[in-house]
C-alpha cells in the first residue's frame, strides 16, 4: 500500500513538473520576433527599443502586427494558467503556472533569454484566474493610457493599482473579486516589482521627458496641438 501511494505521488509530481515546463515553454514563445521574421522579414530586436514585446511590435511593425502579438502574449499567460485544469492536475494553485509563463516571456529559451516586460502575459494569467478582474484591470490600463499616452508609465501605474485592488476589491467590490487570495497578491507584488525593474530605462526617459508616446489619449492630442 505504501509503495502504491509513493508511485501515485511520484506520478503526480512528474505530471506537475511537465506542466511547469510546458507553462515556461508557452511563455517562451517570442511572438513579436516570430511574427516579425515570418511576415515582415524584420527582427524587432534590431529596431526601436529592441524589446520583443507588444509595444515595440506596434512601433516597428505597425498596428496589425501589434494587435496579433498582444493577443498571442495574453494567450500565453491564459493557456499556461489553465494547464493544470486542462490536464486535471489541480494539486497546485494554477497561478503558479501563470508565473512560469511570465518567467518564460521575460527570459525565453527560444530568444536567448531576452524577452518582454511581463505586462501582457501577466494580464493573460489574470484572464484565466478571473475574467471579470481581467476586464477591470484592462479598464485601469486603458484609462491611464488615455491620460498619459505613455505605455511604460501606464504599465507601472496599472501594476501598482491592480496589486492594491487584489487586497481592496474583495472587501469593497466583491462582485469583481469575491475572495481575497494572498497568493494572487504576493504574485502581483512580485510582478509589479519586476515590471518596475524592467522599465528602469523608461523611468529615466520619463524623468528626462524623452519617453515615446502613443498616438492615443490626452497627451498625444496636446502634442499634436
Amino acid at each position: 500500500m505504501i509503495k502504491f501511494d509513493l508511485e501515485i505521488r511520484s506520478e503526480v509530481m512528474f505530471k506537475i513538473l511537465l506542466l511547469f515546463i510546458g507553462a515556461y515553454l508557452l511563455g517562451s514563445i517570442p511572438s513579436g520576433v516570430w511574427i516579425g521574421k515570418l511576415f515582415y522579414k524584420k527582427d524587432i530586436r534590431q529596431f526601436g527599443s529592441g524589446n520583443t514585446g507588444t509595444t515595440n511590435t506596434f512601433r516597428v511593425l505597425g498596428k496589425q502586427a501589434g494587435i496579433i502579438v498582444l493577443i498571442m502574449d495574453i494567450s500565453k499567460g491564459t493557456l499556461a494558467t489553465l494547464l493544470p485544469v486542462l490536464f486535471h492536475s489541480t494539486v497546485i494553485n494554477p497561478l503558479w503556472f501563470g508565473v512560469f509563463a511570465i518567467i518564460g516571456h521575460t527570459f525565453p529559451i527560444f530568444a536567448h533569454f531576452k524577452g518582454g516586460k511581463a505586462v501582457a502575459t501577466s494580464a493573460g494569467m489574470l484572464l484565466a484566474y478571473n475574467p471579470l478582474f481581467f476586464l477591470y484591470s484592462s479598464a485601469i490600463f486603458v484609462i491611464f493610457l488615455f491620460l498619459t499616452s505613455t505605455v511604460s508609465l501606464t504599465s507601472m501605474i496599472a501594476a501598482v493599482l491592480i496589486t492594491l485592488s487584489t487586497i481592496i476589491l474583495p472587501y469593497w467590490v466583491p462582485a469583481i473579486l469575491p475572495t481575497h487570495n494572498w497568493l494572487l497578491t504576493i504574485i502581483a507584488i512580485g510582478v509589479s516589482a519586476f515590471i518596475f525593474y524592467r522599465h528602469k530605462e523608461n523611468i529615466a526617459r520619463i524623468k528626462n521627458g524623452t519617453e515615446s508616446k502613443v498616438s492615443f489619449g490626452l497627451q498625444a492630442a496636446k502634442k499634436k496641438e
